[in-house]
């Protein structure tokens, strides 16, 4: 038995050997050294051999071992890969893989017509998703109902409207128990410490497979210049990570570092050292407490926490539901008090209970809401609102008082009711 052992030993040991025009016999060593770059490249072969061994039975795991295996695709260069690598296993022709696209309405323009290419290229048709309640590539719908600069007055709400869930939704709508995506430990801190398969927090159990997980960013670039697999065109133009075009900017800024015609022109090492893929990604942009923005939210825990669909659905708030209804309470000549929201927003969210509790406490007064992101331009004219919520008393002559503190409870709505009416 110990023999066989040891045989197996020395067989795979055999299998790593260097080549023999690396072997120089001992009384040359001194004269004529081994060739260095020929090593590397041999080295970063093997490697590479290795890298796509792996994750293509990571992947095999993913889509054969669970029954609705969805690919997110980002159209990034590590999904450029994985995307290539199911395609070689034959799970996307043959529908094994569902692949699923969210929209933001602020990508590149280059993003969606790429993912034309891959589609034909790859024959497979990608599900794509979008804001709730807008139509898939609609961008005026959504800009009337969400505000072309949502992402300006919350960029956390943003990121949950516009990414969080509709990417949720998609998992959800394709029945998803494995989700296949692009992030490696080479990305970054945050996450440096990810294996080739994880339980998501959405969901509360769903399988998430990083068949790329220990991949550095330049073997993503080896496999795709090995390969000569179809990538994103902004890599040609500086961009080595491609997400919404509003905060997305070349490494380095002036452009010279470039991905052409499958080899890189100036210094890759911007591109390539550790944590720099997503240097150029959200430029601009912070988290609420102050810190530098460094995910949209899909990927953090708690992303599984997203908006209800509507508030004060039953209750002692009279909910409103069209603009006729709305301007009949200003014409009632009868006060009121009017709250103007949006579903999605946490601040309306978050004064639910307390808007809830003041109707309640005061059935003498008519307390209504009315949703208002889908009509922004009249109940900004009708109703005082530049954001969500805004809260009105509606005066006997019909004139729309704002209330003006962010102080959102029962006893200062009464307090603000009962001075204004």
């Amino acid at each position: 038995m110990r023999i066989l052992f040891s045989l197996s030993l020395l067989a795979s040991a055999a299998a790593f050997a260097p080549s023999a025009s690396f072997i120089r016999p001992a009384t040359t060593l001194n004269a004529e050294q081994f060739d260095q770059e020929q090593f590397i490249a041999e080295s970063k072969e093997m490697r590479l051999k290795y890298l796509e061994e792996q994750a293509m039975f990571a992947l095999k795991i993913a889509v054969e071992n669970y029954g609705n295996a969805v690919f997110p695709n980002a159209m990034i260069a590590g999904d450029c890969v994985i995307t290539h690598l199911l395609h070689r296993m034959g799970y996307l022709s043959d529908g094994k893989c569902k692949v699923m696209v969210v929209d933001t309405f602020h990508l590149f323009p280059e993003t969606m017509e790429f993912l034309k290419e891959i589609e034909e290229a790859y024959d497979f048709k990608a599900e794509v998703f979008c804001a709730e309640g807008v139509p898939v590539g609609d961008k005026a719908a959504y800009d009337a109902k969400y505000g072309a600069d949502l992402w300006k007055e919350d960029i956390e709400q943003y990121d949950k409207v516009c990414k969080v869930e509709p990417f949720q939704r998609g998992l959800k709508t394709l029945s998803t128990d494995c989700m296949i995506n692009g992030r490696t430990r080479w990305q970054g801190f945050e996450r440096a410490w990810i294996d080739q398969f994880e339980n998501a927090p959405i969901g509360g159990g769903l399988a998430k497979c990083n068949p790329i997980a220990y991949w550095t960013f330049e073997d993503t670039f080896d496999y795709i210049a090995k390969y000569q697999v179809p990538h994103h065109p902004l890599h040609a133009k500086g961009y080595p990570s491609i997400g919404d075009a509003k905060d997305t900017i070349p490494i380095p800024e002036d452009g010279s570092t470039k991905f052409v015609d499958f080899k890189f022109e100036g210094d890759p090492v911007p591109w390539l050292d550790y944590a720099s893929e997503r240097k150029g990604r959200f430029v601009g942009l912070a988290n609420k407490d102050g810190s530098t923005k460094t995910e949209c939210g899909i990927h953090v825990a708690g992303a599984e926490k997203t908006f209800d669909r509507d508030l004060w659905e039953a209750g002692a708030v009279k909910n409103i539901d069209s603009m006729e209804a709305a301007l009949e309470i200003k014409k009632s000549g009868k006060p009121a008090v009017f709250t103007v929201y949006a579903p999605w927003c946490k601040f309306s969210i978050a004064m639910e209970e307390e808007y809830e509790k003041f109707a309640k406490e005061n059935p003498d007064v008519d307390v209504y809401a009315f949703r208002g992101d889908e009509v922004r331009d009249f109940v900004t004219s009708e109703f005082n609102t530049s954001s969500f919520p805004t809260v009105n008393v509606i005066k006997a002559d019909g004139t729309a008082v704002k209330y003006e503190s962010e102080k959102r409870n029962a006893e200062d709505f009464k307090a603000f009711a009962d001075s204004t009416m």
